[in-house]
């Protein structure tokens, strides 16, 4: 038998703040199991049995079905069922997505007037997801008791991690939908491998994320959020850096995390940096480094902390003779030659422009560098980016490669934009493309070590301070307006 803690019954819910509690509840009660059986174990103890804790779940039944009319009049596009039926999902750390749950909880609730059900799933807990940000409890046992574990204790499954569900793939379970994109044990492999990959705890990670592929744009945002700090009246109120290390804006006292962080001996592979503001609205920035892995890697991750918009700052290569070096580039459309998506979002998927995304980047664009009409235009090209996994693609014979950006009628190439882009798409994440051309081979203009360093010197400053105002200008406006239905498919889950 497996040894598991008590069975906490179902219970149902008519405030959102109930079942919020609810799932508090249970999710510790499981948590407190695996970890004090982890520390028995550890200690030499044997155990009474397998060692099990499970995911808290909520789940609704309803027999009605929103009216569209209903739903377009209250500009919804998310927080209720496509139809009648079951639906439920597990859940995970309460404490990082608190107010994510309480509002997807009271939609369903304000939409559909039945009671939340709230309790304990067979979702098994990967022991693994219940250590402690700074337990390393696994790492002090010899190697006979480490291979005991798989034995004594649940250990990721990927069979119940898969993204069929954002990729509507997932087999059709007449008895039950899911109400979110993601499952708990998913939404836990991620804030692993994102503390991973970038050097930051999950909790850290802002709404608003912008992505580069260039250490020139950290320095600069580094440099931007040391000033914040340094300024009484600044909205932002920390800046945390890689290994949790931060920094409060003067006046404000340290608490009690900010005594965990240390710098890294060596960076991350994608190091995060975050301009902290209250409710997670500030602005998290990470470097992905060169190529459409990373891009997909990082992106994949981020998913599920479901941040209100991320937009891509980066150089490309101009492929137009009217550019000059330095010119912006607004993506409108996007050539998928990356490779890393087509498994998961087959190419004849449109990757559309986002309206409210290419107005803020494009107004952002106006406000940092005072241009207006054509003289806005002869800065700012707005078209097609091509992305490529092939970093030399120039050098391949006939060169193909040219042929088809030509009939794309691309104007930029770059290796991560249509990634990012493309895995927003998938996981219904608002985004966007600004980038900057900083070569240009079909026209002889290549990167050289001094003219590159100038260029990045002079164009750095100004595209991050665009990319920030264009977060400003969506913030302004809400997630309910980010969040539209263009991402969302007719049969959706109800999380936004």
């Amino acid at each position: 038998m497996p040894f598991q803690p008590p069975f906490i019954a179902p219970t149902f819910h008519t405030d959102p703040e109930s079942a919020l509690d609810q799932v508090r509840a249970i999710y510790a009660q499981q948590i407190h199991h695996l970890r004090e059986a982890m520390q028995r174990f550890v200690a030499g103890e044997s155990m009474p049995g397998r060692v099990r804790a499970c995911y808290p779940y909520v789940r609704i039944q309803t027999e009605s079905v929103l009216p569209q009319a209903q739903l377009e009049n209250a500009g919804l596009s998310y927080g209720f069922v496509a139809s009648a039926g079951r639906y439920e999902t597990t859940l995970t750390r309460p404490d990082l997505y608190g107010n994510y749950y309480r509002e997807q909880f009271r939609l369903l609730l304000a939409n559909h007037g039945v009671a939340l059900e709230v309790g304990t799933s067979n979702e098994p807990m990967p022991i693994h997801f219940s250590f402690a940000e700074h337990d390393h409890i696994e790492g002090n046992l010899p190697p006979q008791r480490r291979a005991m574990m798989r034995d004594l204790f649940d250990l990721p499954d990927l069979s119940t991690m898969d993204d069929g569900i954002a990729n509507g793939t997932q087999g059709f379970d007449p008895a039950s939908h899911p109400l979110s994109l993601f499952t708990a044990s998913r939404v836990d492999y991620s804030l692993h491998r994102m503390r991973h990959y970038t050097g930051s705890a999950p909790d850290w990670f802002q709404n608003f994320v912008l992505f580069t592929n260039y250490q020139f744009y950290i320095d600069e945002f580094v440099k931007l959020g040391h000033e914040e700090m340094n300024r009484r009246d600044s909205e932002y109120i920390a800046f945390v850096e890689p290994g949790n290390v931060v920094t409060r804006r003067v006046g404000l006292p340290r608490e009690a995390m900010d005594s965990l962080g240390a710098p890294p001996p060596r960076l991350p592979q994608m190091p995060a940096y975050h301009l902290i503001r209250p409710g997670h609205h500030g602005i998290t920035m990470v470097n992905i480094g060169v190529g459409p892995s990373n891009a997909k890697n990082i992106t994949d991750h981020v998913a599920v902390l479901r941040p209100h918009a991320w937009l891509m700052l980066g150089h490309c290569a101009g492929l137009r003779n009217s550019q000059q070096l330095g010119d912006y580039v607004l993506a409108h459309g996007y050539v998928r030659e990356d490779h890393v998506l087509d498994e998961e979002l087959p190419l004849w998927v449109p990757i559309p422009a986002l309206a409210e995304i290419q107005v803020a980047l494009e107004q952002a664009v106006a406000d940092i560098t005072q241009c207006k009409g054509a003289d806005l235009k002869r800065i700012m090209r707005t078209g097609t980016v091509a992305s490529t996994d092939n970093r030399n693609w120039e050098l391949l014979p006939g060169n193909e490669p040219q042929r088809r950006f030509s009939q794309s009628r691309a104007v930029a190439l770059d290796m991560e934009s249509a990634t990012i882009a493309a895995n927003g798409f998938r996981f219904r994440v608002p985004y966007g493309t600004l980038l900057c051309v900083s070569d240009k081979p079909l026209h002889g203009e290549i990167k050289l070590p001094g003219m590159a360093n100038q260029f990045y010197r002079e164009r750095v400053d100004q595209h991050l301070r665009i990319g920030m105002r264009a977060i400003e200008i969506l913030r302004s406006q809400g997630p309910q307006r980010l969040h539209s239905r263009k991402l969302r498919s007719f049969d959706e889950v109800a999380f936004q």
